[in-house]
Formats: C-alpha cells, sequence, structure tokens
C-alpha cells in the first residue's frame, strides 16, 4: 500500500511542472486585421502558389510537364517554344509516353536492331550467291563488234549520283550504326570528330544526290517501262539460279525493279524527308513531331534503298562480267548483249535502235551494223 502511495506521489510531482508552464505560457493571438493565407489548391497558378506556399514550384513544373497539351507563355516567336516537353502518345505494342521518348524508343529498338540486321542479311546472302555462282559471263567469246550501251551523258549522271548515293550511306551508317562497332574501336574523341565531318559531308552531298537523281531518272525513265516480257523474265527469276537465257530488253525486269522501286520510290521518299529535315521545304520541318516523322521515314527508306542497291552494286561490278566496263566505258561487246539482253540486241540488229548513239568511237572493234 505505501508503494503504491509512493508512486502516486511521484506522477503528481512530474505532472506539476507542466500544468505550471502551461498556465504561465504567454496566449499569441493573432494580430488585428492579420489574415491566414488559403490553403493550396490544386489548380494555384505558380504565383497563387508562391503567396500561399512560398518556395513551392509544384505548379510550375507541373505546367512543363503539360506544355505538350497546353504550351506556356513564352516571348519568343518560333513553334513551340513554349512547349517543353511533348504531348502524350502510344505507338503499337508500347506504353503511354512522351512523343519524344517514343521516337527514341523507334529508333533504338525498332530502325536501327532491325534495319542493320537486314543490311548484313543481304551483304550474307550476296557473298554465298558469289561462293556458290560466282560472276555471269557469257558462254559464247567475244566478236569484237562493240555495242553502245550507255552515252556519255548517261553514265556522267549515273556515277554523279552513285558517288553521291555512296557518300551518303556510308557517312549514314557511321552516324546510326558507328556507336556499335566503332566507337569502342576509335575511342569517343576520334569517332566524335569522325561523326562530326561525316554529318557535314552528309549535308553536302544530299542535294548532289537529290538533283543527279532526277537528272537519272528522267535519263533512264523511258526504257524501264515494264512490257509484257518482264513478266517471264520475273518468273523465272533471270535464270540467275538454274542458269536458263531469259531474254530482255535493255534493261531486264529485275534492273525495272530497282529503278521504280529503288531509285524513284524510295529515292523520293529519301530526299523529300532530307529536305525536310535541312528545314529546306517552307511550312516542314518547324516542330519537333515533323522532324521527328521524318527522320523515322528518312531512316526506314535509306536502310531499304541501301538494302536494294547492295545487289546492284554487286551485279555491277563483280557479279557479272562486263557489266562494269559497260558503265566505265560505255560499249559492250556483241556477244554479251546478244546474251544479257537479247530483246534490245534484235532492236539494234534490226535498225530500230542505233548501235552507237554518241559521236565518240567504240574503245575497240567496231559497231554492230544492221542485219540486211
Amino acid at each position: 500500500m505505501q508503494g503504491l502511495i509512493t508512486r502516486l506521489m511521484l506522477l503528481a510531482a512530474l505532472c506539476m511542472p507542466a500544468a505550471v508552464l502551461a498556465q504561465a505560457a504567454p496566449t499569441h493571438a493573432p494580430p488585428e486585421g492579420f489574415t491566414a493565407p488559403a490553403d493550396p489548391r490544386p489548380e494555384d497558378t505558380n504565383a497563387e502558389r508562391a503567396r500561399s506556399q512560398p518556395g513551392n514550384n509544384a505548379p510550375f513544373w507541373r505546367a512543363v510537364r503539360n506544355s505538350g497539351e497546353q504550351a506556356g507563355y513564352t516571348s519568343l516567336p518560333a513553334p513551340e517554344a513554349g512547349v517543353l516537353i511533348q504531348r502524350t502518345v502510344q505507338y503499337p505494342g508500347s506504353l503511354r509516353t512522351t512523343a519524344g521518348e517514343a521516337w527514341r524508343q523507334v529508333r533504338n529498338q525498332w530502325i536501327l536492331p532491325y534495319g542493320g540486321a537486314l543490311l548484313l542479311i543481304v551483304l550474307v546472302a550476296i557473298a554465298l550467291f558469289y561462293w556458290r555462282k560466282g560472276p555471269l559471263d557469257v558462254h559464247d567469246a567475244p566478236t569484237g563488234r562493240m555495242v553502245e550501251r550507255f552515252t556519255y551523258f548517261e553514265r556522267a549522271a549515273h556515277w554523279v549520283n552513285a558517288i553521291a548515293f555512296s557518300i551518303l550511306a556510308i557517312s549514314g551508317i557511321v552516324m546510326a550504326f558507328g556507336k556499335f562497332f566503332l566507337l569502342p574501336v576509335l575511342g569517343g574523341t576520334l569517332f566524335g570528330w569522325l561523326a562530326y565531318g561525316l554529318k557535314n559531308l552528309h549535308n553536302f552531298a544530299g542535294p548532289v544526290f537529290a538533283v543527279s537523281l532526277v537528272v537519272v531518272i528522267l535519263t533512264f525513265i523511258k526504257d524501264n517501262l515494264p512490257t509484257r516480257d518482264d513478266l517471264a523474265w520475273l518468273a523465272k527469276g533471270g535464270g540467275l539460279f538454274s542458269g536458263e537465257h531469259v531474254p530482255s530488253h535493255r534493261f531486264n525486269a529485275g534492273e525495272k525493279l530497282v529503278f521504280w522501286g529503288g531509285v524513284l520510290l524510295l529515292g523520293l521518299v529519301v530526299v523529300g524527308s532530307g529536305l525536310v529535315l535541312d528545314k529546306l521545304i517552307p511550312g516542314w520541318g518547324e516542330t519537333r513531331g515533323q522532324m521527328q516523322v521524318a527522320h523515322m521515314v528518312h531512316a526506314v527508306a535509306a536502310i531499304l534503298m541501301m538494302a536494294l542497291f547492295l545487289g546492284h552494286i554487286y551485279m555491277g561490278t563483280v557479279g557479272m562480267k562486263g557489266a562494269y566496263q559497260a558503265m566505265k566505258t560505255g560499249y559492250v561487246d556483241e556477244t554479251w548483249a546478244r546474251e544479257h539482253h537479247e530483246l534490245w540486241y534484235d532492236d539494234i540488229r534490226a535498225g530500230k535502235i542505233p548501235a552507237q548513239r554518241s559521236a565518240r568511237p567504240a574503245p575497240s572493234g567496231r559497231p554492230v551494223t544492221p542485219s540486211a
């Protein structure tokens, strides 16, 4: 009993100072005329939040995040100057994210891996075909009689376009894929200078390619018009695998597919999207969304064009004997013309097409004359 009384007295002694202090503490009532700031609201502007909660900039950052849907105020006249973060979008197979992040994902997860794989597959297929078949050659001996296949103007247009395309392809591959196979070897500094130099070279070669592409299209479009004989050539695959001779006109169906699909369609798409990226088309390329779409279209079309032209380059160099000489000198032997483009050769023999269209003499031999 005595212990219980002792505990109660000790508890009372501990509580007494707190009660005394509470009674002695002065009361601080707000001064007369004082108005407490309003509680913060989600819809507050940054200025209103600064009054209610100084230092809380949540409305500002909320406006930054939503500037893609409702642009903020800026005195700059540039388009999208008030947009700091693009609006959210969702492409097939992705979560909803900002347009800039969606572009980055498409580039890094779709265009680069699948585009790079396509180019490697084409290179491997060409190497296997060359290993199994070797270069295509004529069966009969050359006659020494020459046929002018390309005039000087046609060859000049082709070579200007081909050189510009090669510069664009190499620089584009380095800029797109160089970080995977060149950066680890060269290091950051050297690779940075290389990429910077190739980027400027890419921009200078682009207009040359665009102008020469139009010249090539206008020069060769007549002889690339489709005919019924092209169906037979396509049905037999041009005899590439069977070795069967398939007649064709000046350009076979395979070359016509390269012309219409690669030169005309993909070429114009690459040039058009490149002009948008360079901001050379009024009203286009002024917003980030337009630039992102133009970049994706440009990259996809360029990769498809390179894949298609790899086969064209192969057949025009080591894949077919005499093809490179045709574009170098302009002339082919009569045997080559007859075995590779028999219908074109028949028209020459019939006098429908001149065997020599330019004033320059054949490099060797004599021109084919029409048959009596």
